[in-house]
């Protein structure tokens, strides 16, 4: 796993600025701390970080092709590179390596641009071709990798692993993308394509960007795409079958490395199956860690230590606070753009933990996804059984008017609040998904932005995320949907997008079984009825893991990496907060209304509503300004 940069001029061969590659080369020194390299020719300087997992010998890059003139710069791995490089050495082609990258460089070579299509893995990778003067980006199917790039005034493109490496670059516009922060305050992220700056771009998930010098910038290319087309030729016994042979391949492909591996075990259905999928394929004792709490109320401790004690593993636990606000900082300087996922501050430490035992562990993220476990998708079919027996013209002013003759109740557990309900099934599928996954109402951001920042919006709405994704997508039926829009959003913005910058902190390498394209494709095959049944998320995965784990671990309530943030907000973070958020560089910004976050803030201090969402968000957005305006 490592970090890359490079700078391209497309539109000459100028010399390049060879000491800025390596300062935006040194910022991210956390995520390859093994070895550094640069590279430099006319219009091109290239810089890798490497943190050694395979072919630890040789896998020094930039790496090339054999005459030189195809060089590539790579963060990830491709876990199918010795089939690929079999196909190419029939083909002709030299190695010099024993290593993934230079399937790359081959492949490119071999098929051009559909090379992506060939690669089963996580990768961001920047290759760059003297012959036909193009640089080349390309990103894994699910987003595991990030990648940056931007378009230079002057005609040179930057990319990076991180945004702080593009940040270091003096010519770059840092004007704020308005859109941006609009979806940020909606997601609590920041969704691909966008940046928090209007002049970068992410490259998103299964795409390719092929930039050839002299021509006009391109636009991204994608080569892949989940597609829920659902076969009903196989019985439920078929499909645990398939689903654990597909699970255990996905799982033995992850393990190969060259330094010492793991698992994090949190003792949730998803890391649990991991663990046992990798205990049945080694004969050596599996590397697993967890984190406890002290309070037994966010605590899974004890059914992590049943798992690795039914599998004998060599489990490794560390108890952390859970006041453990002190990272927001820190965790500011991690995301490099506002990211406001509470739950990063223990994937944090999780990571913190692993990479004193291990360099490579496997985790369950992804499960949720693929087989349909959030308990929001369990709301919304309810919500959407009663939406398809109703034509909306009756439903939408029938159930609009029952919502507004209820009480709002937004401290309250969801089964209480009927009037959230209510309004859900007054909406379309996307506008009911939507508003039950964003942290605030399109009523609190339009209060919480300032007039002028909303007049900047031009009415733009995060929902608009979610339709294009929806008008574009393959889903089958109402669940379907949901899934895709999280495959789209959630899953790349957010869990990805956590782990990594979590994990490369500290230099570890996270693999996510059941992201493997494959088993995700096979899954989208399944009907939604094996998956959500009976208010019942994931059961198709639970039962065909019953022989593997014991009944407690597959069906008790899910609980996550929750942590208080209410609490924290009225407790010990109570006057950071109040400081934070009406002092300081949050009201200079022009962007926020000063009296909406004075009376979000003392509502939520005195305990008469609960804003812990918009609030926390609003607090590293802060942390986020503080980190950019410092000299």
């Amino acid at each position: 796993m490592c970090g890359i940069v490079g700078i391209v001029d497309i539109e000459a061969s100028r010399e390049p600025d060879r000491e800025l590659l390596r300062r935006m080369n040194a910022v991210q020194h956390h995520r390859g701390p093994d070895e550094y390299s640069e590279y430099f020719e006319p219009g091109v300087a290239l810089g890798h970080r490497r943190l050694s997992i395979i072919d630890l010998a040789s896998g020094q890059q930039p790496m090339f092709n054999e005459d030189g003139s195809i060089a590539i710069v790579y963060n990830g791995e491709i876990y199918n590179y010795q089939a690929i490089a079999r196909e190419l050495l029939a083909a002709g082609h030299k190695f010099r390596t024993h290593c993934d990258t230079e399937v790359i460089v081959h492949a490119w070579e071999e098929w051009g641009q559909d090379c992506v299509t060939r690669f089963n893995g996580m990768f961001a990778f920047a290759l760059w071709d003297r012959n036909q003067r193009t640089l080349f980006l390309g990103r894994d199917r699910l987003g595991k990798k990030p990648l940056y790039y931007v378009l230079l005034p002057g005609g040179h493109v930057a990319f990076a692993s991180e945004l702080k490496s593009i940040v270091v670059i003096p010519s770059l516009p840092r004007d704020l993308d308005e859109q941006a922060v609009e979806d940020y305050f909606a997601f609590g992220y920041i969704p691909d394509p966008k940046a928090i700056y209007r002049s970068v771009r992410k490259l998103p998930p299964a795409h390719t960007l092929r930039i050839r010098a002299g021509t006009p910038m391109a636009v991204p290319r994608e080569y892949w795409d989940v597609r829920f087309e659902p076969r009903d030729d196989r019985s439920e016994a078929q499909l645990h079958e398939e689903l654990l042979g597909r699970l255990r391949t996905a799982t033995q492909i992850r393990l190969m490395s060259e330094v010492p591996l793991g698992a994090f075990l949190s003792g949730g259905v998803d890391s649990s199956a991991v663990v046992a999928m990798m205990a049945g394929g080694d004969s050596h004792a599996v590397n697993t860690c967890s984190i406890a709490f002290k309070d037994p109320s966010f605590d899974e401790s004890e059914y992590a230590e049943r798992v690795a004690q039914q599998y004998h593993t060599n489990h490794h636990v560390d108890m952390v606070d859970k006041d453990d606000f002190d990272l927001l900082d820190t965790l500011a300087g991690c995301y490099d753009e506002p990211f406001a996922d509470s739950s990063a501050i223990p994937t944090y430490r999780v990571c913190q933990l692993a990479r004193r035992h291990v360099t490579v562990a496997l985790s369950g993220d992804g499960g949720d996804e693929v087989f349909a476990g959030y308990r929001r998708y369990r709301w919304h079919m309810k919500e959407e059984m009663v939406r398809a027996m109703m034509p909306g013209a009756l439903r939408r002013p029938l159930f609009r008017g029952l919502g507004a003759l209820y009480p709002k109740l937004d401290w309250a557990p969801r089964i209480l609040r009927a009037k959230a309900t209510l309004q859900g099934i007054a909406r379309d599928s996307v506008q009911a998904y939507f508003h039950s996954v964003t942290l605030t109402t399109d009523a609190q951001r339009q209060a919480l932005f300032a007039q002028p920042f909303r007049q900047r919006l031009a009415g733009y709405n995060a929902i608009g995320v979610f339709r294009d994704h929806a008008r574009r997508g393959n889903h089958a039926d109402a669940l379907s949907l949901v899934q895709y829009l999280d495959f789209k959003t959630y899953l790349p913005g957010d869990i990805l997008t956590k782990v990594d910058r979590a994990s490369m902190a500290h230099s570890l390498e996270v693999r996510c079984p059941l992201l493997d394209y494959t088993l995700v494709e096979w899954a989208a095959g399944v009907p939604s009825r094996y998956k959500l049944r009976g208010g019942e998320g994931k059961l198709l995965f639970k039962r065909a893991l019953e022989p593997h784990l014991p009944r407690e671990i597959l069906y008790r309530n899910k609980m996550g990496f929750a942590v208080p943030i209410g609490s924290w907000l009225r407790g010990p973070l109570r006057e950071r907060t109040r400081t934070s958020l009406l002092e300081g560089v949050l009201p200079k910004t022009g962007i926020f209304a000063p009296k909406t976050v004075a009376m979000m803030v003392e509502e939520h201090q005195t305990g008469r509503r609960d804003f812990a969402a918009p609030l926390w968000s609003l607090l590293m957005f802060e942390a986020f300004l503080r980190k950019v305006t410092q000299p």
